[in-house]
């Protein structure tokens, strides 16, 4: 007798669930008809967050090799013009003249301190 009692519960907890997951599946369909899935659920593909791999790398100064190059540089001459009488015989004052112009110059390679952003470094380890 308590076989065919543990029988009857095992029946009934079974029935009583499949009519839980039935109405649920029911009460979804509506709104499956109405909206398309997801794409995860679709596939049954879980996504994993690579976040707990990542690890902040901080901002820093960051010694680099850089190649030997030309490069355009700015140069500006100051030249002076000395006081000078005018054609009506009136003094004029000296002055400098400034004149920027630029050159190519050849800079050998060197070591040169460049920045760094902060980010992050997800490498799967």
């Amino acid at each position: 007798m308590t076989a065919s009692t543990r029988l009857r519960r095992l029946t009934a907890g079974a029935a009583a669930s499949g009519l839980l997951a039935g109405g649920a599946a029911l009460g979804l369909s509506g709104t499956a008809a109405a909206a398309p899935a997801p794409a995860s659920v679709a596939t049954g593909v879980v996504t994993v967050d690579h976040h707990d791999r990542c690890e902040w790398k901080k901002g820093h100064w960051e010694k680099k090799w850089v190649k030997d190059h030309w490069e355009k540089k700015a140069v500006s001459h100051k030249t002076w013009h000395p006081g000078h009488h005018d054609a009506h015989g009136k003094w004029v004052k000296g002055y400098w003249s400034h004149e920027h112009s630029s050159k190519w110059v050849y800079v050998p390679g060197h070591w040169d301190h460049t920045w760094v952003k902060g980010h992050w470094d997800c490498r799967h380890r």
